[in-house]
């Protein structure tokens, strides 16, 4: 049975490949007019590897104080949260929200991973995410995804994707089996971090593990 966000819960934002912290300051914004207590979590996404990003994270996660805490990250900051909480579970972790996480691989970075100059653009986390075996899902925390299918983005120029896709990442490639809930909204893969349909889907997810499926026009 799902239990209801109190004011108490924490919701942890963290970032995708090449972004700093403040990229997530009007999600932050808006989740806050929602009534929740939002923190963004910055970290070196190119310098450092997945699993010392993920150790990071463990480590500014131990430091709140809450009885409850939510994830929401965005590209490759979704499959950090993946990546901590298999190497370090986190037992307050509620819900989580993976928007335009490519999941299951993607094939802008395949194809980008195979000469050197792409692998430097990619960076140690992404590069680790590519060669390890896909994290199962952690079947004890309420899982939601967010797809886009607004294809505007640098990824068209590396390799074809097959709609529908984000302009980075494809809707294929964010699908998790057996979770809470999906949505795909009319959103790009960096417009997502301005989307006010998207935050408003992250609050309705956030408070009762479900996305509004009558809105995903926006």
């Amino acid at each position: 049975m799902s239990e209801t966000t109190t004011a108490n819960d924490i919701v942890v934002l963290v970032h995708g490949l090449w972004m700093p912290g403040w990229v997530m300051k009007l999600m932050e914004i808006r989740l806050r007019r929602c009534g929740f207590h939002p923190v963004v979590f910055s970290y070196p996404s190119m310098r450092s590897s997945l699993s010392q990003n993920a150790l990071l994270l463990s480590h500014f996660v131990a430091g709140l104080t809450a009885s409850r805490i939510h994830f929401i990250g965005h590209s490759l900051g979704g499959l950090l949260v993946l990546q901590m909480l298999t190497e370090f579970p986190e037992q307050r972790t509620g819900r989580v929200i993976l928007a335009g996480s490519p999941y299951n691989a993607s094939c802008v970075a395949t194809r980008l991973a195979h000469r050197q100059p792409g692998r430097y653009i990619l960076g140690r986390s992404m590069l680790q995410w590519l060669g390890q075996k896909t994290p199962e899902r952690h079947t004890q925390y309420e899982f939601g995804v967010i797809s886009g299918r607004k294809s505007i983005g640098a990824g068209r120029l590396v390799s074809r994707l097959p709609h529908p896709n984000d302009g980075v990442v494809t809707v294929a490639e964010t699908r998790i089996p057996n979770i809470s809930d999906q949505i795909v909204l009319n959103v790009s893969h960096s417009g997502m971090l301005l989307s006010a349909g998207l935050a408003l889907q992250a609050c309705s997810f956030l408070r009762s593990g479900h996305f509004l499926h009558n809105l995903e026009s926006l």
